[in-house]
């Protein structure tokens, strides 16, 4: 009798465990597939931001592009301002001298090296 009491103890006792370790297998099986499903999720992220990053990168470099030929013609458009304000001003002076004799100046007298004045006495 009191053999069977305590196997009937034990059989209901080994029964809690194997339902505890059921349930705790169960809740680990879908804590993995949670987990999976997480790793996916990021996975897709990862993979969108790498995509995010490469159209930057590409609209960086068009900039880029785009900014060194706005550079250059800016600096070829100073260039023509500085050659139109030169002209202008010898236009000017040259206007000075018909119109304005006092606000003329005269262009400074060049000194020619040796060469220069064989070349300039040559009809060069």
């Amino acid at each position: 009798d009191h053999k069977k009491e305590y196997c009937a103890a034990q059989f209901d006792q080994t029964e809690g465990k194997k339902k505890g370790l059921e349930r705790s297998a169960s809740d680990l099986g879908t804590e993995i597939e949670e987990t999976k499903e997480g790793v996916a999720t990021l996975a897709e992220e990862i993979e969108a931001l790498k995509a995010g990053i490469a159209a930057l990168d590409k609209s960086v470099a068009e900039a880029t592009e785009q900014r060194k030929a706005e550079n250059a013609e800016y600096k070829e458009l100073m260039a023509s301002d500085t050659a139109a304000k030169e002209v202008l001003g010898f236009a000017k002076n040259r206007l000075n001298k018909f119109y304005n004799p006092k606000l003329y100046k005269a262009p400074p007298k060049r000194e020619l090296s040796a060469e220069d004045r064989i070349f300039v006495n040559n009809g060069g």
